[in-house]
């Protein structure tokens, strides 16, 4: 039994299709605490070419049984489930077992990875996690009887304890079942195959530790890491907390990273402990207290990545890959600029710079493949893809080049639903401002949204509003702005130029989307 434990981030979903595609046709099980997250899942896992079915308590019985014949029939090759899943099951050649979340107990995942490999054969266990899971179950607990919370809470930081542990995987599952395992290196898994640098953290613990005793163990780890870190909001201004001496101690980068982690191992070695009755309050225990008197090593892994942060924002962005072919990026710009002469068009029309770049990281050879690339929509790949992809597959011939193996990961089409909605209501000549109040966000984060519908080549119609609110003199110059004089798509540089005291900010992103959409889609 190999065992692993990876950082859950955003992009979970794709991580769990590549690891299962890499797997071929073997057998597996991946375990879900929801019956929602199952259906989604094994979803998700079907339009991506994976053979597999759901499997929890809330399917009809017929199907349910009809699921696990399949699994065991070998008419697919995944079962998606939740823990109503593997009571009894017999099936030896379960090659991996996946969990998408933290178990509420290790033993439930002693018993749930003991379906892998029966048959003497490999069997993997990859455990996804981070924090924020963790934080959800504690959550769950809330309304239970107290006794129940404790004990419950007791076997989630015994299952985070094992997760973040930097020793062998297999000397600490069997610890906790009282076995003894006396081998330096099992050789069979992450921690032991990778060991992890270690960092003492012994003064940053006492810091944490000194300032909760301070505090009198009152208030949650969010606020006691700003406090350390200086960082001014609502509450900390509220407790008048800058005169403490403490406050603004830990400015080290490092340390700053480190300091959920020490809080974490913190309470899994017993040093804090989390008050029941009021979720997330931090409080000194009497082995915390003995360890500000009389200090002592605590060594945790160095670059641990279980935290809550993910990576929204670089996809967001663009994708922003320090792996950017350079050369191919002046060559897709220049073949732009092509474009942008023979069209008419400014450049920004065509595919802005993030799109150009993302290209040059992943290599599209297929209009498919485009429509992938952020800001790249199904109009603009119809209109203007065929040349750059046909330019970009050449080049990856000539040049020998192997494309990056991220899968394509289908999504499914509901993860487009305000943006759909948006559409529809455009299409209705629904107010601009109502739909922003209808949808409960503000009139710029409207804008947002329609600009990300634009910018990926849809075509949509707002002269309805525009004409409304805006004289037809503002509009044509705007427009004649955007089409002959402007370099660059900024907003800035629009108001700059068009006369700030003119046109407000939100009217020049309007005219901005009018124009995108007429000639660029």
């Amino acid at each position: 039994m190999y065992y692993e434990v990876r950082p859950k981030t955003q992009n979970v979903e794709k991580d769990i299709i590549k690891y299962i595609k890499s797997q071929g046709n073997k057998s597996g099980i991946v375990y879900c605490l929801s019956r929602k997250r199952v259906e989604e899942l094994a979803e998700s896992l079907c339009i991506n070419g994976i053979s597999a079915l759901p499997y929890h308590a809330g399917l009809d019985p017929t199907v349910r049984s009809q699921n696990q014949d399949f699994f065991l029939m070998e008419k697919c090759d995944v079962i998606v489930a939740t823990i109503a899943f593997g009571m009894g099951i017999d099936k030896p050649d379960v090659r991996y077992v996946i969990h998408n979340d933290i178990p509420k107990s290790l033993e439930g995942y002693y018993q749930e990875t003991g379906r892998a490999g029966r048959d003497g054969g490999e069997g993997n266990c990859i455990l996804f996690y981070n924090r924020k899971d963790l934080q959800k179950l504690e959550k769950f607990m809330q309304g239970k009887p107290i006794a129940e919370q404790e004990t419950g809470k007791q076997l989630l930081l015994e299952a985070a304890s094992y997760a973040e542990g930097s020793i062998c995987r297999r000397k600490m599952l069997l610890h906790y079942f009282g076995e003894e395992y006396n081998v330096d290196n099992c050789c069979n898994c992450d921690n032991c195959l990778h060991p992890k640098n270690m960092i003492d953290v012994k003064d940053l613990l006492c810091a944490v530790l000194e300032l909760v005793s301070t505090l009198g163990g009152k208030f949650k780890a969010e606020v006691i890491t700003d406090i350390l870190m200086g960082k001014d909001n609502i509450e900390t201004d509220a407790y008048r907390f800058e005169d403490l001496e403490l406050f603004g101690s830990v400015t080290d980068e490092k340390e700053i990273k480190l300091l959920p982690a020490v809080i974490r191992q913190a309470i899994v070695d017993g040093y804090l402990t989390k008050k029941i009755e009021n979720y997330g309050i931090l409080k000194i225990s009497k082995l915390g207290k003995d360890f500000l008197a009389k200090p002592h090593k605590l060594m945790i892994a160095e670059g641990e990545d279980f935290s809550d942060s993910d990576d929204s924002d670089a996809v967001a962005k663009g994708g922003g890959s320090s792996a950017l072919d350079a050369e191919l990026f002046s060559i897709l710009k220049d073949l732009r600029k092509k474009y942008s002469k023979k069209l008419n068009l400014p450049p920004f029309a065509i595919f802005q710079d993030p799109s150009l770049e993302a290209m040059c990281t992943t290599y599209p050879i297929t209009l498919d493949e485009l429509q992938n690339v952020p800001g790249v929509g199904a109009g603009k790949a119809k209109n203007f893809g065929q040349e750059f992809i046909d330019v970009i597959a050449k080049y990856v011939k000539e040049n020998d080049i192997i494309r990056p193996e991220d899968l394509r990961i289908k999504t499914i089409a509901n993860k487009s639903k305000l943006k759909l909605e948006i559409i529809q209501a455009i299409d209705r000549k629904v107010d601009l401002d109502d739909l922003a109040i209808s949808k409960g966000i503000e009139f710029s984060e409207l804008l947002d949204e329609i600009d990300a519908i634009v910018f990926s080549g849809t075509k949509i119609n707002i002269d309805y509003f525009v004409n409304e609110v805006m004289d037809k003199e503002m509009i044509d110059e705007a427009f004649d702005y955007f089409k002959n004089h402007a370099e660059t798509d900024d907003i800035d540089a629009a108001l700059n130029h068009l006369g700030e005291n003119e046109y407000t900010r939100e009217e020049v992103r309007l005219l901005r989307i009018k124009f995108l959409s007429e000639v660029g889609n």
